[in-house]
């Protein structure tokens, strides 16, 4: 997560990442078009049997969407806040010495057999960047983390299970899992929000930790828009079964740059109806696709031109009358029509609906879900934006999908 423009709040965190799986194969079985897969970390002789579809429950959260998944042993429900722009994993953890509200018990270490400290010399430790790493007394390995809107999450690097379902309705139990135990965290969260699941391009991410078990680091998602029912949720894929297939999809190739944690995509302009406006920039990877962020970013000229033209479109007259407004395009309408915008990335070109484009601020105001930056680098695509749309991130192939997908009766992949 970059920044974020919550629909009822404002988020901007910045996030760095870290994870690694310790983990080995044994043996890969094909079942059935399936796979069975026996995991055994590093000097262990724990073995778990993965099979079928790897699956979590998300759900949209007032700018924000929650995966959820299960951690420690015996399994408590843990709900993070999903972030394809971050990939630290971390949750709340007793003792929480300065922790922000959650309505959900705070995870207790001392209630899960699987729990595991990491220590200062080990490799998990090692995997941390040195101005995040530190060292306690007790030689456990320890973690900070500050972000852009001061938010900040300070713990001890630990080890623990981490149980997701499956499409067949199992669950499948993942040992010795690396996260973050955050016992002083603060920042703007929701308080259905016990942490944050990065799903980073990281070594750390929990795509990363998990991907080698399933086929490949993959896997997809597919937002809700948020004027839709939030309790019901959409399912989001990992690994082999996850990919992006069938009619309509598009895709555009995935650029790697000195930031790892980001998945960069090259966009070329974007569409208003028949308009078309180009970026001007020749730089690749001129885009990050953030499920953390909400309102899509763009440089200020582009921006600029865009809110020109959707001005110019919608045949209603914009608020002029409010301050409350003054910085942002905004209606008085929750049943925009027009326009449909188009953006144009390398090799993929994706149409928006206003129900994409547009968010409800307060009840009878709809405001365009665009707002601009003076960082001409690049953008970024927030999670408005990318509601119906079944996305696949493919970082095997580094590549990222698109497929038009009404996401509230999506619950399996097609």
């Amino acid at each position: 997560m970059i920044m974020g423009y919550p629909i009822l709040f404002h988020l901007s965190f910045l996030f760095a990442s870290l994870f690694i799986l310790l983990i080995s194969f044994s043996t890969i079985e094909v079942v059935n078009g399936g796979f069975s897969v026996n995991l055994i970390r590093i000097n262990s002789t724990n073995v778990a049997h993965l099979l079928d579809t790897v699956q979590s429950p998300i759900i949209a959260d007032d700018g924000v969407h929650i995966i959820e998944m299960s951690l420690g042993n015996p399994p408590t429900k843990y709900y993070g806040l999903m972030d394809t722009g971050s990939d630290l994993v971390w949750s709340q953890c007793l003792p929480c010495d300065d922790c922000f509200p959650q309505k959900y018990p705070y995870f207790d270490p001392k209630k899960s057999s699987t729990y595991t400290n990491v220590y200062c010399q080990e490799h998990e430790c090692n995997q941390l960047e040195e101005k995040n790493k530190g060292c306690s007394s007790n030689n456990q390995c320890s973690y900070t983390y500050s972000y852009a809107d001061s938010s900040i999450t300070q713990g001890e690097l630990a080890l623990d299970t981490i149980t997701l379902e499956s499409s067949s309705g199992g669950v499948i139990p993942l040992q010795y899992m690396i996260f973050g135990c955050g016992h002083k965290n603060s920042g703007i969260f929701d308080n259905k929000m016990m942490g944050i699941v990065g799903l980073g391009r990281g070594s750390l991410s929990l795509i990363s930790q998990i991907g080698p078990s399933f086929g490949g680091r993959r896997f997809s998602h597919c937002f809700i828009p948020y004027s839709n029912d939030n309790n019901l949720p959409s399912i989001m894929s990992f690994g082999s079964g996850s990919e992006v297939v069938g009619d309509g999809v598009v895709s555009t190739p995935l650029i790697t740059k000195q930031s790892k944690p980001f998945y960069y995509v090259t966009l070329k302009g974007i569409s208003v109806g028949d308009t078309y406006l180009s970026l001007h920039s020749s730089s690749k990877g001129n885009m990050i696709i953030d499920s953390g962020t909400t309102l899509t970013v763009l440089p200020q000229k582009l921006y600029d031109q865009l809110v020109d033209e959707v001005k110019k479109q919608v045949p209603l007259q914009h608020i002029t009358d409010d301050p409350e407004f003054a910085d942002r395009l905004c209606y008085r309408s929750t049943n925009l029509q027009d326009p449909i915008l188009t953006t144009h990335f390398e090799g993929a070109d994706l149409q928006l609906k206003p129900i994409q484009t547009f968010y409800r601020l307060k009840v009878g105001v709809s405001c365009f879900a665009f707002r601009s930056t003076s960082n001409d680098a690049f953008g970024i695509y927030g999670n408005l934006v990318q509601t119906n749309y079944l996305i696949g991130f493919d970082l095997e192939r580094e590549v990222v999908s698109f497929k038009a997908t009404q996401c509230d009766i999506h619950q399996s992949l097609v």
